[in-house]
């Protein structure tokens, strides 16, 4: 059967999780961790056999490559048992481990999916500072070991964007606010396209978020076991954190009313089985906290990400910056808090207003400046929003010709990876399909493949697109009429 009929598979690789499954459903299959638990008694018998004879080298061999394990099982096989040693082919964002990535997507696919690769086409989301080697290992893998028909590698935070989207329109035009487990980007988007020049990022994602509350922990005295302490962090943050308004009130209502804000988490040791409990206090607001107030979690880097999230937008083309302000977007798991988008969204109007407010000072009040509109989108799916935009996008039929093919890929080899097709968005095709859901974002993550730029990832911005709009009934779609500046 031909691959274009079945459902194209989605894998988005994080450094915390990877979300995994086929387009066309609102969520993944599986989330797990992005985590591979190796043997190591096999690895030291390879070593070892170095002067023994060649039968029993490769039968080490062998057995090191097939027993592994990923995700949750990984985590429990590491604690159970000191012959397992875990290792993250991903950190902040970027792939450090081929072979243990290629481990990873090997079980994602005949363990989890289980799937012939060779009878799907493949999503994966990389992020928009990637490095064009790393596209170019990400397809050698995939059309090499796996034998894939087709291969599209999306920029996560346009994925995100197009996730984001009101079901009025699909709008390619904002700023998406990517907290992750190891990295924390703000990146503004243009029709589609990704500014580099602008991309910002900051040392402090959801990890930090999860240490700064087993400090907190321990310094208070609560008996957790050493081994799975930083297990129990991440489960407090993910149940019991949220956003506050005001530290000062929150101290105050905790202090007053223990009963009611302190909870208690229930653990159970997983060596020995026993239960254990432990309090949970202040450490529910302070952990968040440490997105906007960084100076309370360490002194090397004080920058708030509010403060980040504006200084991104000002350093955008002016004639885009209201349209950044009007779309943020949240993607990420550590975006989840409860009021997070509201504190966002108030601290970083408090920043606009400030300076529209000086402006107006400085010219004595004699010009009227127009107020600026700030808005952070908030959606249930933004945890899993880049995999749903991939999920949008694969299920098209449209995004079959965007994909590079074995054929391309025997013929060129892997630089066909290195370049990604360009976007535009069509109003009339918008205006046209904004009922269909699945359809709605296909020009503005798709459109036609260039080889001269490479706008997506943020090379050039000097590149205006005309649209030439055809008489009425003539065709849905608008000519796009590309002219070089």
């Amino acid at each position: 059967m031909d691959p274009t009929y079945r459902p194209t598979v989605v894998i988005d690789n994080g450094t915390g999780y990877s979300k995994m499954g086929f387009a066309g459903n609102v969520e993944p299959c599986f989330i797990q961790p992005t985590v591979v638990a190796l043997n190591d008694s096999y690895l030291n018998q390879t070593r070892a056999s170095t002067k023994l004879n060649m039968a029993s080298q490769y039968s080490a061999g062998v057995m090191a490559d097939l027993d592994f394990f990923i995700g949750d099982d990984a985590l429990l096989r590491s604690r159970a048992s000191n012959t397992y040693s875990l290792s993250y082919p991903i950190n902040h964002g970027q792939v450090d481990d081929w072979d243990a990535m290629e481990r990873y997507w090997q079980h994602c696919i005949f363990g989890y999916l289980r799937c012939d690769p060779e009878d799907h086409y493949f999503l994966l989301t990389e992020s928009p500072l990637t490095s064009p080697e790393n596209r170019e290992y990400m397809g050698e893998i995939m059309f090499e070991t796996f034998n894939v028909p087709g291969l599209y590698i999306g920029v996560n935070s346009v994925l995100a964007l197009a996730a984001g989207y009101s079901t009025s329109k699909c709008d390619m035009t904002g700023v998406v606010v990517d907290v992750g487990e190891g990295a924390t980007r703000v990146v503004p988007v243009a029709e589609g396209y990704v500014i580099g020049s602008c991309i910002k990022s900051i040392p402090i994602a959801g990890k930090d978020v999860t240490l700064f509350i087993q400090e907190l922990m321990r310094e208070r005295g609560e008996k957790m076991p050493p081994e799975d302490s930083f297990e129990a962090a991440r489960k407090v943050k993910e149940m019991f954190g949220y956003t506050s308004s005001d530290i000062v009130k929150e101290f105050t209502k905790h202090d007053n009313e223990p009963a009611k804000f302190i909870k208690q988490w229930r653990g159970i040791r997983l060596k020995t089985g026993a239960p254990y409990t432990c309090d949970v206090g202040y450490e529910r607001f302070l952990g968040p906290e440490v997105l906007f107030s960084p100076e309370i979690y360490t002194s090397d880097y004080i920058t708030p990400l509010p403060a980040l999230v504006d200084k991104c937008i000002q350093s955008a083309p002016i004639d885009t910056r209201r349209a950044l302000y009007k779309n943020i977007v949240l993607s990420g798991g550590s975006t989840m808090f409860k009021d997070f988008h509201r504190r966002l969204q108030r601290d970083v109007k408090k920043i606009v207003d400030a300076r529209v407010q000086a402006a107006a000072e400085l010219h004595g009040g004699d010009i009227k400046a127009k107020p600026v509109e700030v808005h952070v989108v908030s959606h249930p799916i933004q945890r899993f929003a880049v995999w749903f935009g991939g999920s949008v996008l694969a299920s098209t039929p449209e995004f079959f010709a965007a994909c590079h093919t074995k054929a391309e890929y025997e013929e060129h080899g892997a630089s066909i990876c290195r370049v990604n097709p360009l976007g535009v968005t069509v109003s009339r095709y918008l205006d046209f399909h904004h009922a269909h859901r699945f359809t709605s974002t296909i020009p503005a993550l798709l459109g036609a493949r260039s080889k001269e730029v490479d706008l997506e990832h943020g090379s050039r911005f000097h590149q205006r697109l005309w649209i030439e709009k055809l008489r009425p009934g003539r065709a849905e779609l608008n000519r796009i009429v590309r002219v070089q500046m």
